[in-house]
């Protein structure tokens, strides 16, 4: 039965840029916990798997109880059909894509593989800027810590 539902986003401004990921967790009737973080040098990706993953560490840490389901909603088409569908393939082939390729940030991917194999998760894309609520504000949180740190780039001396 799912108990908790998670919304996750990750962005940058410029890519690669300064970049954010955030993450929001619900339970079946109130907002429970959410929390950003960034980078000043990023990837999208990465930001979208990191969100992930640090919503999937926390929940793990806090929440989960033996065979307990968790929603996760992701506005990114990569973290949620890489998870969902390439990774068993990439796996199979030794973390390499169909094109003969390293899949590009292994590390993130096999984390968020290991919590994945680690909690019953259901995977749900969401589309972006579409008015869903839980999404927007996670967007919003992104945005937000975005600022702060190009603010923060802005004012550091070297």
């Amino acid at each position: 039965m799912i108990k908790h539902i998670i919304f996750t986003d990750g962005g940058c401004s410029g890519n690669p840029g300064v970049g954010a990921w955030a993450f929001n967790v619900y339970n079946s009737t109130d907002y429970v916990y959410g929390t950003a973080g960034g980078l000043i040098e990023t990837t999208n990706n990465i930001m979208e798997l990191t969100a992930v993953i640090n919503a999937l560490i926390y929940y793990k840490n806090n929440f989960i109880i033996k065979d307990e389901e968790v929603a996760v909603f992701t506005d990114s088409e990569y973290v949620q059909k890489g998870i969902s569908d390439w990774i068993s393939l990439w796996k199979k082939n030794n973390w390499t894509k169909s094109d003969g390729k390293t899949v590009k940030n292994i590390n993130l991917w096999q984390k968020l593989d290991e919590l994945n194999s680690e909690i019953k998760i259901y995977w749900y894309h969401v589309k972006g800027h579409s008015g869903i609520s839980e999404n927007e504000k996670c967007d919003s949180m992104v945005q937000n810590e975005i600022k702060k740190l190009s603010n923060y780039e802005k004012n550091v001396l070297f």
